[in-house]
């Protein structure tokens, strides 16, 4: 995956394209490997939440902070 501090690239949702797919979360960082979205999948990768939502650049699945979540991901 790019990094968007880096490289400034990072997933827009395109109405009527992309998937209108959105999973809660309590953790600002998430693993993705599509399988929520079924078939085959994709590489895992590791997303990181810096708002309240972020894509996913392989399939497009939007992984939303849920509201009074702490995300304390301090590892």
């Amino acid at each position: 995956m790019r990094d968007q501090q880096q490289t400034g690239y990072t997933p827009y949702p395109v109405a009527g394209v992309t998937p209108e797919q959105r999973v809660l979360v309590e953790r600002r960082a998430v693993a993705c490997d599509g399988s929520v979205a079924g078939a085959l999948g994709h590489p895992r990768v590791w997303l990181r939440i810096e708002g309240t939502e972020v894509t996913c650049p392989y399939c497009s699945i939007t992984y939303v902070l849920k509201e009074g979540a702490d995300g304390g991901d301090h590892h």
